[in-house]
């Protein structure tokens, strides 16, 4: 912990690029071959995959699922879910980040 608290003496961050332990939240983004379909700061990301329901949180760790025709649901920071539903997706979470990749092609 005191390497840490000198690494933040030394160097200042502007408050942007500095998550608080207090507040952090994950950067979710989907992404389809065409296009980025979101690209935003949540509270969480829930869904279903093969083993039942899940959710990911902040400091979550690193998780990669199927998602088939299941729902996705994000919590943006003012509580306002956003409801996805693909018929296939990869889920990739690593890092407070969560990259959804959507509209694949089975192999």
């Amino acid at each position: 912990m005191v390497e840490n608290r000198f690494f933040f003496s030394i160097f200042h961050f502007p408050s942007s690029t500095v998550q608080t332990m207090s507040n952090p939240t994950l950067h979710v983004r989907i992404i389809s071959p065409q296009q980025l379909i979101l690209d935003t700061e949540a509270n969480s990301v829930s869904s279903k995959n093969l083993q039942g329901p899940f959710d990911v949180l902040p400091l979550h760790a690193n998780f990669i699922t199927l998602i088939e025709n299941t729902p996705i649901v994000i919590r943006t920071p003012n509580q306002k879910p956003l409801t996805f539903n693909f018929p296939l997706a990869i889920m990739l979470v690593t890092e407070n980040k969560v990259n959804i990749y959507t509209y694949i092609q089975p192999i």
